[in-house]
This record gives C-alpha cells, structure tokens and sequence, in this order.
C-alpha cells in the first residue's frame, strides 16, 4: 500500500489526468448511449409468474404491461360529446404508436365499467408490447405526450402505472447540492482549512460522477431499477467523504509531527487507507451477498452500487494521495501551518471533551451502557408493527402525472383501481368457460372487491382472464390479505370439481409475492452479514470477543434504523415535514441494501476504534487504558464522520423520490445511533467491563484462521489466549 500512495504522489499529474479521463469518456459514453432503466421482478414458483407465462405463451396480447391515461372533468361529464370526441381522438392516437399494443376505450360498449357512476371520471388501459420496464423510456414518454396534449382548463389528464412510474425516477441534483453544501460545513469546523474541506468533496464527486456513467451504461446490459443512480449519489457522496475523511485526518496528524508531506501521505494510505480498502470491500461483499437470495430485481442494485463504492475506495487511496501532493501544507489551517513553523513538530494530545468523556466511562462503565441499550430499544421498538411492502403511485412526487392519475381513479372508482388483479386460466375445453366465469363470479362476492371485469378470452379460447378490482390500494395491507385469501380459500372452494386451475396475477400480485418471498429470505441475509462480519473482525483483531460485540451492535443498529423507518412512514412520524403525502411501508428490498451499506461503514468505525484500542493493547497490556486511548483519540474523527454522512443522507429525505427517501432516513438514524451511541457509550462501556477476555482467542484458533494486517504496522506484541496467563501492564 505505501508503494501505490508513494507512486501516486509523485505522479500526481498522471494519476489525476487518469480519473479526469474516465470522468470525460464514460460521461460522453453514458450521454451517447442514454440510460435504459427497468424494475423487473422475475419471481420463479409464484402464481403470478405463472399467470405471466401462461399469458405470454398463449394470449400475447393481454400480456404486456398496462397503464392508464384518465380523464376527468369539474363541470358536465366525460361522456358529453365535446369530451369525448377529444378524447377518442387522443386516444386512436396514443394506439398507433410504437411499443403500443392496444387501448380499451372507455367510450366502446365493454368499456361501460370504465366510467365513474357519476360520469366525472373515466380510464382507458395502455397495453404495451414489453412486460415492465422493457419497453422504450423514450415510447413511453411519447404516450404521456400525446395523451397530455389535450388537457386544457375543462378537462384534466393524467396517466399512472409501471411504466410511467419509471418516468419520474429520476436522479433530483437538489438533493446532492444540499449534502455537498453539508459536508463542506461540517468538514470545515472539523479542520478550520479550506483546502481540507474541498479534498473530500473533489475525490467524492469525481467518482460519483463516473460511478453514475457507469451505471447508465450497465443498464443496457443488466435489469437495473430506475432509481439506482440516485442511490449511487447517495451511498457514494456518503462512503465517499467519511473514506478519504479518514485518510486526510491521519495525513494531517503525521504533518503536524513533522514528517515530511511525501512520508505524511504514505502513512496515511498505509494506515488508514488499509482500513479504507478494508471497509470498501466487506460493503461490496455484503452488496454482492444479494445474489444468493435469488431475485433478479437486487442484482442490478447490487452490482451498481458496488461499482459506486469500488470507484470512492479507489480514488481515496490513489487520486486522494495525488490530490495532497497539489495542495501540500495547504490542508493545514494559517494558524496549524504558522505553529508548526514556529514551535516545530507536536504530537497529537487528546484532551478536552473526548478525553474527560473516555475517562468518566473507564470510571463507571455499567451506567452509561445500561442508559445507551435502553436508548437504541426504545428508538428500535416501532420494528415490531414493522410492514415491509412497496410502494404506490398515492405517495409520488407532488404534481406528477402519476399521482394525478392515482388521486382521479381513487376518486372515480376507489383505490383499487390503481393497481387491479388478475384472474387467469387454461381452457383445456369449451366447457371451462363457464367454470372459469363461476369462479370470477364467486370472487366479485368476496368481501374487499368492488367488482371483477367481464372475462376475457384469448382467440383460441384456450385461456380466459378476468380483472380484478380490489377496494383498496396497491401497497395497503388489506389488498394483500386478500390476494392471500383469495388464493388459499376463495378461488380453490370455487373451483372445487371444475378441473381448472385458476391464478392470480397482474403487476400488483406480483409486488405482494416479491414482497413474500424478499421477506421470508431476509433473515438468512441477515444472519451470512453478521457471520462474514463476525470472521472477518476475528481475522483483524485475533478476538473472539470483539467480533461478538461488533456483530450485536451491528444488529442493534439495523433494528433502531428500520424502528425509524417504519414510525416515520408506516405511523405518519413527520409526514408534513418531509413531504409525504400519505402512509406507506418500508420498501420490502430497503433492509437488505441497508444492512449492506451499514455493514461497511459500521465496520469502519469499528476499525477506526478498535485498531486504536488494540495498538494500545499489544504495548502496554492494560485492558482499561486501550480502551480509553483508543476511544480518546478516535472520537473527534469518527463523530465528525457520522456527522457529514448523517447530514448527506438525511439531505436525500428532502427529494421526492419515496425510495430514496427512505434510504436518506434509514441510514442517517442507523449511522446517528452507530456513531452516537453505540460507538460513543455502548461499544467501550462493554469493552471495560469485559477487561483483557476482550483479547482472547484460543490458540488453536488463532493458527487456523489468517492473518489481516489493516494498521499498516508490525504487531509488536501478542494476542492473550487460552494458554497464556493473564497480562498486567507494565
């Protein structure tokens, strides 16, 4: 490591001319190409992928995806003849266009039960030619185009669905300017000078920016949700500045000593850059770790956000270093520089607020830990109404279409004509027909639907389909009890003697069986996260009982955060604040991607702490003095971290994107209680009550697994194991 920081160093130039390259060519690659962001749920051994199959081998043409384009109007009524005239026109022409199979209209005779009772309201259904998110962003937007070219003062128009979901997507730079203008804050009364509050934020974005190429340039090869670039700012701008944070901090730190700026540089990337690169890869292990629960719809998340946190790792241990040999003594304030220049080289000495806070745990440890475990319990304790789900159009961004859409049908119909259900079956003869009719009818009865459409059936008549609309919305929890219901109790009693087999499908059956099957793996991710962390931090630190810790914090964080989660958005917890405009779960993928992101970063403050601990340990064997050195001269650094990642995540809360913000708020809660109160109080209050057994592994133990060395420095002394006996400081 400190042959590349030394190389990079003094070929400063290159090596920034290098990252300036592949900003300019994959940025000018992603603009040629554009992006081709999908949301695909590929859900094997479902009902609704089989309702799929069936429909895409044998009724083509029910298929694709649906959205709706409606209409409504304040005064007269959408059948008068000015309204419909203007409307049938629009609507003949949003058929002819490209990716466009077919438009039911609510004027032809099966189109009756598209109109409100009172006439005010009525939808038409867009079938297009690709199932979600594999059609044409750029035939979708002429969709909304064309049908939006004839709203006027009289007659509103507004379309919603999947694919024009997509559409709104998109990356919001308000969000990012407001975490830049955070971190800069908080990263200049960290260091009292310009040039070290720039350094940061100029390696962050730089790798962001061709972080964010690169994922719209995988998107034509790789199934990738729309809002992932979006995530990428977000997770890159936070693991971005908290990384080359750590390394400016030790650079710093070996200036002020003396060093030479060249040999100042190297230290810094030899040490904490080794815990940099480490934390980098154990996220992007975690991020990777998705691929083993099986969902098509993480795999393109996965891989662009490690492509994200791959590019900030990189460029805090080769462009940051080039970046130092720019600005040299320029990372010190006037006033550090004119001391230095004056009084010489000076140690760093902890004292002030972290050294009398280290001393008072190390005095009376079992307060301060009882007080912190009841803190992070009581914020994590709304996880148990914890609803996972996804997402509908009633809580889009303020004014668009799709929220428009959701709020006239809701209005016309109710909201379960936001997101329909289907019924599909194979005919194997004529007589089925009727059976499968039967069936629809016995399902129109059941409590929670507002009425089930005319059966539908393909030319062969050898597969029928009948729409399903529930009373309530996609995301409420009632619609999928019913669809639970429908499938174990209603549809089989009515089916009963016919020979058919009757699924339910249609894009919001297949959201509820995403979020059934996500939910019922997520335990097992959790458990390989806190295992791999649990390995790993026995390689690093040779302990038994550190990793413990670790891995129940780890878990204690990830509680409190998805407790935060579910009062603010399932509960109504600042709803006008941050804009919401209505009650939703927490995204069924959000804990996953979370846990990820949180492992990592979790993990570097826990190197960043415990490394400080353990060099201490190794010295001076005096298990209560690692702890508060360690602790001592860590805080300052990891809590002005937390801070700027806690401000730039928090800042992605004010966006619009309903996902994004509730990534902003779940990592900026988890990073607050991890950083504040775990690091800060519970991790060393534990660690001075457990005394030298933080330290022990058995020595069969100890030859087995393999050396990690992420200090940067010889280990000048041993480990105390079980054939050891108990060490005293000298």
């Amino acid at each position: 490591m400190s042959d590349l920081a030394r190389w990079c160093f003094r070929h400063r130039r290159f090596v920034l001319a290098i990252w300036l390259i592949a900003l300019v060519v994959t940025g000018g690659a992603s603009g040629a190409l554009g992006s081709n962001f999908a949301t695909k749920f590929q859900l094997p051994n479902t009902q609704s992928a089989q309702a799929l199959n069936l429909l895409q081998k044998d009724f083509p043409a029910a298929s694709g995806s649906s959205d709706q384009i409606v209409v409504a109007v304040d005064s007269g009524t959408v059948t008068d003849p000015a309204v419909e005239s203007v409307v049938s026109k629009m609507l003949a022409a949003v058929a002819q266009l490209p990716d466009v199979r077919a438009v039911s209209s609510p004027y032809k005779a099966t189109g009756k039960a598209q109109i409100s009772k009172d006439a005010k309201v009525a939808f038409a259904t867009v079938i297009f030619d690709g199932q979600v998110g594999g059609n044409s962003p750029a035939d979708v937007r002429r969709v909304v185009s064309t049908a939006e070219a004839v709203r006027s003062s009289t007659l509103q128009v507004a379309l919603g669905g999947q694919d024009i979901e997509q559409l709104n997507s998109q990356a919001g730079s308000s969000s990012t300017i407001a975490g830049v203008i955070f971190a800069l804050i908080v990263l200049g009364l960290a260091f009292g000078a310009l040039f070290s509050a720039l350094l940061p934020i100029i390696t962050a974005l730089i790798a962001i920016g061709i972080g964010t190429s690169v994922t719209t340039i995988l998107s034509h090869v790789l199934s990738i949700a729309s809002f992932a670039p979006l995530l990428g700012v977000l997770i890159g701008l936070g693991v971005g500045v908290d990384y080359a944070l750590f390394i400016l901090t030790r650079h710093r730190s070996a200036i002020k000593a003396g060093k030479p700026i060249e040999d100042a540089a190297v230290e810094a990337i030899n040490t904490s850059g080794r815990a940099v690169f480490f934390a980098g890869i154990t996220v992007c292990i975690a991020l990777m770790g998705q691929f083993v629960l099986g969902l098509s719809f993480l795999y393109g998340l996965a891989i662009s956000a490690s492509v994200t946190v791959l590019l900030t790792m990189f460029a805090s241990i080769t462009l940051l270093p080039a970046l130092l040999g720019f600005f040299r003594s320029k990372v010190l304030s006037r006033r550090e520089r004119r001391s230095l220049a004056e009084r010489g080289p000076e140690l760093d000495h902890v004292s002030g607020l972290w050294s009398r806070w280290s001393s008072f745990i190390e005095r009376r440890p079992g307060l301060p830990a009882v007080v912190a475990l009841l803190v992070v319990v009581a914020i994590g304790l709304p996880i148990f109404t914890l609803r996972l789900g996804l997402d509908d159009a009633s809580s889009d961004p303020p004014g668009s279409t799709t929220l428009q859409a959701y709020q006239l049908l809701a209005r016309g119909f109710g909201p379960g004509f936001n997101g329909p259900l289907l019924l599909v079956a194979q005919l194997p003869n004529s007589a089925d027909e009727a059976a499968f009719a039967a069936v629809a009818s016995s399902v129109a009865k059941v409590p929670g639907i507002v009425s089930v459409a005319p059966v539908i059936t393909n030319p062969a008549r050898t597969v029928a389909i009948a729409t399903v609309y529930p009373t309530t919305s996609p995301q409420a929890a009632q619609t999928t009890i019913l669809v639970d219901k429908l499938r174990s109790d209603v549809i089989p009693k009515a089916e009963t003697g016919s020979g058919l087999t009757v699924l339910v499908g249609g894009q919001t059956a297949i959201q509820t069986d995403f979020a059934h099957i996500l939910a019922s793996k997520l335990v097992y991710f959790v458990a390989a996260v806190v295992i791999l962390g649990f390995i790993l931090l026995m390689a690093v630190f040779r302990s038994l009982v550190v990793p413990l810790v670790a891995s129940v914090m780890n878990i204690l964080s990830v509680g409190a955060s998805l407790g935060i989660l579910n009062a603010v958005f399932e509960w109504g917890w600042g709803h006008s604040l941050l804009r919401i405009s209505s009650k939703v779960p927490v995204e069924v993928f959000l804990p996953v991607i979370l846990l990820s992101i949180l492992f990592g970063l979790s993990m570097d403050y826990e190197v960043f702490l415990v490394s400080r601990m353990r060099e201490e340990w190794v010295a001076h064997r005096d298990a209560s003095r690692a702890v508060t050195v360690g602790q001592s001269a860590t805080g300052r650094v990891i809590t002005a971290a937390a801070t700027i990642m806690i401000l730039v995540f928090a800042s992605f809360a004010l966006g619009n994107n309903v996902v994004i913000k509730q990534f902003g708020i779940g990592l900026a809660g988890a990073i607050f209680v991890d950083a504040f109160v775990i690091r800060t109080v519970l991790v060393p209050s534990v660690m001075h009550m457990l005394g030298k057994s933080n330290w022990w592994l058995p020595a069969w133990l100890d030859k087995a697994i393999p050396h990690l060395n992420i200090e940067g420095v010889d280990n000048p002394g041993g480990d105390l194991r079980d054939d050891e006996p108990a060490l005293t400081a000298p």
